[in-house]
């Protein structure tokens, strides 16, 4: 296949994924983004976790919440816990790299936070063990997954809220993760601040 083909294959397959997810997920959006605004209004913050490129998209998210997203408004309380290198080195050294959010989670998670855990996969053990953290602080889970949803699925209680987008693909999976993202940062701004 040449690259032009190769290309267009690839938006393809990225609008097919997305309109399967909007069919399947926009409920599940819509209910992570009101359990997130509910959080932040009772002064909650939203702690976020995940590997690799999940690293990232935890790291977009927080940025998005601590400055803003698409209107101005006062910042919002938001923590990654992929981003401080000595915490996250002296823990996997310390004990191991399965601890590394958990007990981040354990310090800084409060019961009216959220844990926001991606893995696209559901088979991150690290971020699986901070949904334990999270559940042992009395706080609620939002996880974005995809495939079958791995561990991470059974890990979840009554009050979480899965995301799991409907694929196998895990470029396809990250890139819905992201679109998922800002529609929970838009509904947070909508549903805190009004507007458009």
């Amino acid at each position: 296949m040449n690259p032009h083909d190769r290309i267009v294959q690839h938006f393809h397959e990225s609008i097919r994924t997305k309109q399967m997810a909007m069919d399947a997920l926009t409920e599940s959006i819509a209910d992570a983004g009101h359990l997130m605004a509910q959080a932040l209004q009772a002064e909650g913050k939203i702690l976020s976790c995940g590997n690799g490129g999940s690293a990232g998209d935890a790291q977009h998210f927080s940025s998005e919440l601590l400055n803003r997203f698409e209107m101005e408004r006062p910042g919002l309380p938001a923590v990654a816990l992929t981003t401080d290198s000595s915490t996250l080195t002296s823990i996997a050294n310390d004990y191991s790299y399965q601890e590394v959010f958990a007990k981040q989670v354990r310090a800084l998670g409060q019961a009216q936070d959220i844990l926001l855990a991606i893995s696209t996969s559901g088979q991150s053990g690290n971020v699986n063990a901070a949904v334990a953290a999270a559940h042992e602080r009395g706080m609620a889970v939002v996880a974005l997954s995809g495939k079958d949803g791995g561990e991470m699925a059974g890990l979840l209680a009554e009050r979480d809220v899965e995301i799991r987008v409907p694929s196998d693909v895990t470029a396809r999976i990250q890139e819905v993760h992201l679109l998922a993202i800002h529609c929970l940062c838009d509904l947070i701004d909508q549903h805190l601040f009004g507007g458009a």
